[in-house]
């Protein structure tokens, strides 16, 4: 997933992937890009955040934990253990979250350096 601050000011998202390309042993491997730090958080289950912009464009992995996020229009997506979100809305009306389930929601946060080729496609085809 990545969403960002469309030009109305609102939070937007999309589904996606990561391009990985081919590489050595049959695995798929993405473009490397350059890291400034890498943080690591946990939510215990029953957890939420109200209306809030991410602090700086960053890679948010999901370790455990299923929650839903939420944007001013309405609209909402779910993210699982193993989904990467691409955080971008940094400024506007942002987002707010909550747990669903009974896991806590464990997560690495890892700022890319401005610059960093992310490599998203979206799922309809736009990068």
């Amino acid at each position: 997933m990545r969403i960002w601050t469309g030009e109305d000011g609102n939070s937007a998202f999309e589904e996606g992937s990561i391009a990985l390309a081919e590489g050595e042993r049959g695995d798929f491997i993405g473009q490397p890009g350059r890291v400034r730090e890498i943080s690591f958080r946990e939510t215990e289950s029953g957890g939420s955040f109200a209306w809030h912009q991410d602090p700086v464009p960053r890679y948010v992995l999901t370790l455990s934990g299923t929650l839903e996020f939420e944007v001013k229009s309405g609209a909402r997506f779910v993210i699982r253990p193993g989904d990467v979100l691409i955080a971008q809305d940094n400024t506007g009306s942002g987002h707010k979250w909550r747990l669903i389930g009974d896991e806590p929601w464990r997560r690495a946060y890892v700022v890319y350096e401005d610059g960093t080729d992310l490599s998203f496609v979206a799922a309809s085809g736009k990068s």
